[in-house]
């Protein structure tokens, strides 16, 4: 249903946002969150540019709260923000700072208010290892399928994009640990940036074409360390096999449906790697050191707001006193 016309207009503007954010990008990477937007964008590069249009798609929970500054820090630099969010959520509610726009998912709120509060409660239960597993894959089983529908019936819904398309987006600004904001970027030819932790599966790692060594990089949740024994680097190995079921009912259906609204044969991987710039949410004071690839960027502490330094460290009030005549 994208027209020949979408197409050129989305490559024309592939092609500037390409350019624009590259340059920011390189001068805004020292520098905290008020300019957090030089890393999205180079469209506020000088005095005589003017502001672009952010089409922003985030996941839920946590993951929004994230974006949140960063969105804030973008209009506050004269772009124009739509949040895309399903009309189902818990925390993307509207605000002075951007425009919300909805759309219809196949769940009622009560619906998905109860997966959560599930989720939740199984925390405090004490039962059987086994049991809690199956129970805990049950509702990611229930919830993954959740997510694809709606993902599904926002890439069908022909107004909706139409709408988007005409819109005339510079650049799309979402979370991959959902892809479907992956899949709308490139359903409608936007570039994209990627603003994230982790996507589970080690889709990063494909999706950036990042040497990832299991000897010398210890996989998540492992509990390595970056000096492991030849055992732990069997674990650091075998680990992700034990993933495989969990991944494939996870994102396996996207490949599928990528390739269904694309025309062509793709998969998931090669939707992930046509971002534009990966800001990762980590740094390496907390992180084990990696490779990286040249448009990944570590962003991590960015919503930590500022503290003032603390002026003494007191172990017993006669410490104190003795050292207050040096504040």
């Amino acid at each position: 249903m994208k027209t020949k016309k979408a197409n050129a207009g989305g490559a024309a503007r592939s092609g500037k946002s390409a350019a624009v954010a590259s340059a920011e990008m390189n001068a805004g990477l020292q520098v905290p969150l008020p300019v957090l937007a030089g890393l999205l964008l180079s469209l506020c590069a000088g005095p005589w540019a003017e502001g672009g249009k952010v089409l922003v798609f985030p996941a839920e929970g946590s993951h929004w709260l994230s974006m949140k500054k960063a969105v804030q820090a973008l209009q506050a630099r004269g772009h124009q923000i739509v949040v895309l969010s399903p009309e189902v959520n818990v925390h993307i509610k509207g605000e002075d700072f951007f425009t919300l726009k909805t759309f219809a998912v196949p769940y009622t709120q009560d619906e998905f208010d109860h997966l959560l509060l599930s989720q939740s409660q199984m925390i405090f239960e004490r039962q059987h290892f086994l049991k809690t597993f199956w129970k805990s894959m049950s509702m990611m089983k229930t919830f993954s399928a959740l997510l694809y529908k709606s993902c599904k019936d926002l890439l069908y819904n022909k107004d909706l994009i139409r709408h988007l398309n005409d819109t005339s987006f510079d650049v799309v600004l979402t979370d991959p640990v959902f892809p479907c904001g992956a899949l709308l970027a490139e359903y409608l030819s936007i570039p994209a940036v990627y603003f994230l932790r982790i996507i589970p599966c080690e889709l990063d790692v494909e999706g950036t074409q990042c040497p990832n060594p299991y000897s010398y990089v210890p996989r998540f949740l492992t509990q390595n360390s970056d000096h492991m024994t030849f055992l732990q680097r069997v674990k650091n190995m075998l680990y992700p096999l034990a993933l495989i079921h969990i991944c494939q009912f996870t994102y396996g259906s996207y490949s599928s449906l990528a390739s269904e609204i694309l025309q062509r044969e793709v998969s998931l991987v090669d939707v992930l790697g046509s971002a534009l710039v990966w800001l990762f949410r980590a740094d390496f004071v907390f992180d084990y050191p990696r490779p990286i690839m040249p448009n990944m960027a570590f962003i991590g502490g960015i919503n930590c707001a500022n503290r003032k330094p603390l002026s003494q460290v007191c172990i017993s009030s006669n410490q104190c006193s003795r050292g207050a005549h040096f504040l």
